[in-house]
């Protein structure tokens, strides 16, 4: 008897295979996503330590109020995405522009304190990434200061 075609046998194995190779490919294609949004941290963070490296050679120190005086920011200073004088990093860093802050995955805030050199009014700063909800980076927090410590 001439047979044509495939048994179940060979169909059921076939799809076995294929099941396995995407039980191994999946997760590694969503932890590579996962890494690729992390470098998105990774690349404003540096930004902003280089931003806030200049600034402080410049004015003496990490953030200046409107009266020009160094101060420790009571609360974080976000980044809000805005050329507004909202407050934001945006408008004491002007070189700070990874983009619309609701394309992005991670908020980016700076605090300063007075634990740097001389210990001085803003003498030190540490910015922060935090992943956003709802993205494949939540929960994600990464920082660096003006000593270049960093958790990435």
């Amino acid at each position: 008897m001439d047979k044509k075609g495939f048994t179940l046998i060979e169909l059921i194995i076939t799809i076995a295979i294929i099941g396995i190779l995407a039980a191994i490919a999946i997760p590694a294609y969503i932890g590579q996503q996962k890494r690729a949004a992390r470098t998105e941290a990774y690349s404003n963070l540096q930004n902003l330590r280089l931003l806030e490296e200049q600034y402080f050679s410049e004015q003496g120190c990490y953030y200046m109020d409107s009266t020009n005086t160094c101060q420790n920011m009571a609360t974080p200073i976000p980044y809000n995405g805005t050329a507004a004088a909202d407050g934001g990093i945006e408008d004491f860093l002007r070189g700070f522009k990874p983009g619309n802050a609701s394309d992005l995955n991670f908020t980016y805030t700076i605090t300063t304190n007075n634990t740097g050199t001389g210990g001085g009014a803003a003498s030190c700063f540490v910015a922060t990434a935090t992943g956003k909800g709802g993205t494949r980076v939540a929960g994600d927090t990464f920082t660096i200061d003006c000593n270049n410590a960093r958790n990435f």
